[in-house]
């Protein structure tokens, strides 16, 4: 009994593996249909299921494959013409062994259905007249190797194979179809016996714990080690590092597969999706070899494949407009998988028409995902990623393909529990391309290890941009406070900042103010292609450490991503940043890559009395300083000089689609300050007027972001500026939005911007 067991499981793995190489050999077949040797392959497969289907006695699975192995009988000896119409059935019945496989995995049965409309599809197909000649049958070197076209199959042909044995697995040797592959091919197939064999999964897993357990081992010892003068020990402390080091990449290894095992069911499923939208699609492959862990093939199937649905059905045009746009009627669709920086990059790529970014933001809008005013500041990066939003969907109506507004989301998820990342680029006519960010395995990655309130954390390193140490005046200097959130000015850009006590509400919080610390370590981070500074008390090393999955009680805290033993035994939780992120609202609110993103608001009247406004410090001339309300500043950015046009008599940059006029302060405020010498691009500050429009505020140089109270005096107000007022003890200008915005727009009055 055990021996019948072991013998139908086999059957069932190499059955699987068949079908997914007959869903790639049908659908090439199609495209190439005198290519006999597909034709071949394609014969013998459905024949070995066959046989070895009625030697098991699973008389159902032999009756569908019966039928389908004579239609391609006919196929193979030229009778028939392949069509569209064949290979649409031919496919179904793949479909169908596959289920009743899945059956018989489940309960031993075939199951009770006997597919009577396939069957009869699949007879009336054998019996039509051809539509399309078939490949003229080829004489072989022997009579005896291939049968005479137009031959009927014989009774040792179809009755054959019920002396196959599912170890060998090929035909039986006496088989004319058998024949084909057996000659001179049976010694291969032992020496690709011989050099591997099939392991259970369930061992792999048992051994890749057991790994982890030697490699947490190795880390207590290595520990000890750096305590020690003993030379013996610390030389053998060396060569155990060495060999377990070996042994784990050795095991991980094992459990690599390429992810070619995943794509090979694409060919299949874009020629289904293009059937079903009217549409022609070729697809290519590139990096089907790129190896990532078992666990993480299984976990990217779905989000693969809806990748790939999504991209024929919107992302490709129809034949008609392709060829009205200037392109061939058949589109392409790209894959293309490489090893990066210890994770494996996935790129999806279609020549369609590309995203129509005006319609997602619009949809976004009307969804209530996003608001007005946060729909004018989006970047076309951040426009094209709205796509990822749940209920989000461009489709006009809903088919059985997509519409619902399900799956992107979805996608994104599943994507980020793995931790990886997708990102999506478009270009409008030329196509879209969805980038996915895998690491290579789950089970033991590289992290650095930080401590907050006497409590050690690990940050996976995928997740690591750089750290950041501040002492003395600048620990309690360049740490800002910008309407109630940390920032820090990183190489001239705003970097929010997230206090990990706080976040985690751990320790004495009046402890981890910044004022009081003679130094600030930050964390550089990214999650969601945003990046944040974590404030850590100590950052430790980096080292390879073992995760392990939290109990079912923690695993609602969101905040973890697991836990590792650490080398003196204690326990150490493994940081989940994206959700840290989330947590903190760092990415929820939004905040760009180059400032606080505010409300698109504008400054009101400002009273004689005290103030308190974050304001945005710039320079101007040699010693001029000016300041600016960052609440109505939608960006910081940077323009080559060769980038400056006329429009209207007037300085513009093309910028994000639209034409942005360019205000210098000389020309508004009338002064005669002199240069300050400076050379390189404009440094622009960017303003949120109205109606989706912007203008950029030309300024020498950037200078800081002050939070304090001030008191505006109104006697020193002329054209473009409100007032003076003391910020960091020096006398600055404080800009009067309205006026700058009516210098660049003089046909509008100020009061259409007011807020």
């Amino acid at each position: 009994m055990d021996d019948c067991d072991d013998i139908v499981k086999e059957f069932l793995v190499e059955s699987h593996e068949n079908l997914d190489r007959l869903d790639r050999d049908l659908v090439e077949l199609e495209k190439h249909p005198a290519d006999r040797e597909i034709l071949a392959s394609v014969f013998r497969t459905v024949h070995t299921i066959k046989g070895t289907s009625g030697f098991l006695g699973f008389g159902r699975l032999e009756a569908v494959t019966h039928v389908g192995e004579s239609l391609l009988a006919l196929l193979r000896d030229g009778e028939l013409g392949l069509t569209p119409e064949r290979t649409t059935a031919l496919l179904a019945m793949v479909d169908a062994i596959r289920q009743m496989l899945a059956t018989i995995q489940m309960s031993g049965q075939d199951g009770e259905d006997d597919y009577p409309a396939l069957v009869a599809n699949l007879t009336r197909l054998r019996e039509t007249e051809p539509e399309i000649p078939g490949p003229e049958p080829q004489k072989a070197a022997t009579d005896a190797e291939t049968p005479v076209a137009g031959a009927k199959p014989d009774k040792a042909e179809q009755e054959g194979a019920n002396n196959y044995s599912p170890v060998n697995n090929h035909p039986p040797i006496d088989s004319p179809a058998a024949a084909i592959e057996v000659p001179g091919a049976e010694n291969r197939i032992q020496e690709a016996a011989r050099e591997s064999i099939r392991v259970d999964v369930g061992l792999l897993d048992k051994l890749m714990n057991l790994v982890g357990e030697l490699v947490l081992a190795r880390n207590q010892i290595l520990q000890f080690t750096r305590t020690t003068e003993e030379t013996n020990l610390v030389t053998t402390g060396q060569r155990l590092n060495l060999i377990s080091t070996e042994l784990q990449e050795s095991v991980m290894k094992t459990r690599m597969q390429p992810i070619g095992s995943v794509w090979s069911r694409f060919p299949r499923t874009v020629r289904d999706v293009a059937l079903a939208c009217g549409k022609r699609v070729r697809i290519e492959m590139e990096g089907q070899e790129t190896e990532l862990d078992k666990t993480l093939i299984e976990a990217i199937k779905d989000p693969m494949t809806h990748l790939v649905r999504n991209a024929v059905d919107h992302g490709i045009e129809p034949a008609s407009q392709r060829e009205a746009s200037g392109k061939g009627s058949e589109g392409l669709l790209k894959l293309r998988a490489y090893h990066e920086g210890g994770q494996v990059n996935i790129e999806i790529s279609d020549d369609g028409a590309g995203l129509n970014l005006g319609r997602v933001v619009e949809k976004a809008v009307q969804k209530g995902l996003i608001t007005s005013s946060q729909a004018a500041r989006l970047t076309d990066r951040e426009a094209a990623n709205l796509i990822f939003m749940p209920g989000l969907s461009t489709a006009e109506k809903v088919t059985n393909v997509s519409g619902r507004g399900v799956g992107m989301d979805v996608v994104k998820t599943n994507i980020e529990r793995i931790g990886g990342t997708v990102d999506v680029q478009s270009a409008a006519g030329r196509g879209t391309t969805v980038k996915v960010k895998i690491p290579l395995t789950l089970a033991i990655v590289p992290a650095l290890i930080v401590t907050a309130a006497g409590q050690r954390f690990a940050i996976p390193q995928v997740s690591l941009l750089e750290l950041v140490g501040l002492e003395g005046d600048e620990a309690r200097k360049r740490v800002e406070v910008v309407q109630g959130a940390p920032v820090y000015r990183l190489r001239g850009s705003l970097l929010p900042l997230v206090r990990l006590r706080q976040a985690l509400g751990i320790g004495d919080g009046a402890a981890s103010s910044d004022g009081r610390l003679e130094r600030v370590n930050i964390v550089v981070l990214q999650a969601d292609g945003q990046r944040f500074g974590l404030l850590v008390d100590e950052i430790s090393d980096t080292e390879e450490i073992v995760v392990k999955p939290l109990g079912k009680h923690f695993k609602d805290i969101g905040v973890f991503a697991g836990a590792t033993i650490m080398g003196d035994g204690k326990v150490a939780l493994i940081l989940d940043v994206l959700s840290l992120a989330k947590h903190t609202r760092v990415v929820l609110e939004g905040r760009d890559r180059t400032t606080v993103e505010a409300a698109a608001r504008h400054a009101p009247e400002v009273a004689g009395g005290s103030e308190r406004r974050p304001l945005l410090l710039f320079q101007y001339g040699a010693s001029g300083r000016m300041a600016i309300d960052l609440a109505a500043v939608a960006r910081l950015e940077e323009f080559p000089l060769d980038s400056v046009e006329i429009a209207g008599n007037q300085e513009a940059v093309q910028y994000r689609g639209q034409i942005m006029p360019l205000v210098r302060l000389a020309d508004i405020l009338n002064t005669r300050h002199a240069p300050d010498g400076r050379e390189g691009p404009l440094q622009v500050v960017v303003v949120h007027a109205a109606e989706g429009r912007n203008v950029g505020l030309v300024v020498d140089r950037i200078l800081d972001i002050a939070d304090e109270s001030y008191a505006l005096d109104r006697q020193t107000s002329y054209h473009g500026v409100l007032g003076s007022a003391v910020i960091q003890r020096r006398v600055t200008d404080v800009v009067d939005v309205a006026a700058l915005i009516a210098s660049a727009h003089p046909a509008r009055q100020p009061e259409a911007y007011a807020s």
